[in-house]
């Protein structure tokens, strides 16, 4: 077989981000939504909030877990791709126009259902509540997925988000492993992982390379605290990843460990700190760095998210944080 040039390819929900800055709370209270929460809304609630909101100062960009992983690792220099299922809209547009404009290979698949969205709110004091409608990224299906989509790609990241659907969970993974590409999951949230924990054991024990995951969702899955959860994790895999918030992360492939540390950052919205540090991993990883190199860079990119609003860092920030990736690499 031909060796595959170094490429990601991510799979998620594709939704479209829409930031409302609210000059009070009276909103959440109009649609019933708990300060700070993140709820699902049908397409009639959403529309709503959206409307409510259209005079506010706004901004709509592409999100989704995974779409933030790979716009990051486009813009640190990685060649990527994305598959995921979007309406034919005008936020359908926005999203796929985004990907394009970063040279991202899109496997988008169109749906006759409106594209997923989530209305984020954000209270004079920073708080972020955000309505959810996951509109046609939750109509991907796996019979939509083919074996051409995977080719030239070397890793295949998924978004824990998606392990709710396993016929298409378990579609893709063997369709990547057949092509030859490594499989990397995020397990998102620890309430995803209880409630899929004896299919995630299997998946990640048998098909599954690299698992990153916070120490509540390392903890859902081991029942054990963040160092004991990463041996237990590495030795059913071949790279774990357990991020430990301020305290930094713990990195353990086969017996060889590294812990890193966090960067000074004025952190002001944590939307998207996951997804940029998988980012700044698997960068390090596509380039052959060391465990805690890798570490290192997936640090400063999740740390520099922190300091602005939304999951995307601002293109005119990331000249300063390739210089510093430079740095670590060498």
């Amino acid at each position: 077989m031909k060796e595959k040039k170094p490429a990601v390819l991510g799979m998620g929900n594709a939704l479209v981000d829409v930031i409302n800055i609210l000059e009070n709370d009276t909103a959440l209270a109009k649609f019933g939504l708990p300060r700070g929460s993140m709820t699902l809304v049908d397409a009639e609630l959403s529309r709503k909030i959206f409307e409510a909101t259209r005079l506010n100062q706004r901004q709509i960009t592409s999100g989704g877990s995974a779409a933030n992983t790979i716009h990051s690792l486009a813009a640190l220099g990685s060649t990527c791709g994305y598959i995921g299922k979007i309406g034919k809209d005008d936020l359908g547009a926005i999203f796929q126009k985004e990907f394009e404009r970063k040279q991202i290979a899109t496997f988008l698949i169109s749906s006759e259902i409106e594209t997923g969205r989530v209305m984020s709110l954000v209270s004079p004091d920073s708080e972020r509540t955000m309505a959810t409608y996951l509109g046609a990224a939750a109509d991907l299906k796996s019979e939509e997925l083919s074996a051409e989509m995977f080719r030239n790609f070397s890793i295949f990241y998924i978004e824990g988000y998606l392990v709710q659907d396993h016929k298409l969970i378990e579609t893709a993974v063997n369709l990547a492993r057949k092509e030859g590409l490594k499989v990397a999951i995020d397990l998102s949230s620890f309430n995803v992982v209880e409630q899929n924990l004896s299919f995630l054991k299997k998946l990640i024990a048998e098909k599954t390379d690299i698992v990153f995951a916070n120490e509540e969702e390392a903890r859902s899955f081991t029942g054990k605290e963040p160092e004991e959860a990463l041996s237990e994790m590495a030795s059913v895999c071949e790279l774990a990843v357990v991020k430990i918030g301020k305290a930094g992360s713990l990195i353990q492939k086969g017996n060889e460990k590294a812990k890193v540390g966090i960067i000074e950052a004025m952190a002001i919205d944590t939307t998207g700190a996951g997804d940029n540090y998988a980012a700044g991993f698997l960068y390090g990883l596509t380039k052959g760095l060391s465990l805690e190199k890798c570490g290192q860079i997936a640090a400063l990119v999740s740390g520099k998210v922190v300091e602005v609003m939304g999951a995307k860092i601002p293109e005119n920030k990331w000249v300063g944080i390739l210089e510093q990736v430079k740095k670590i690499e060498t």
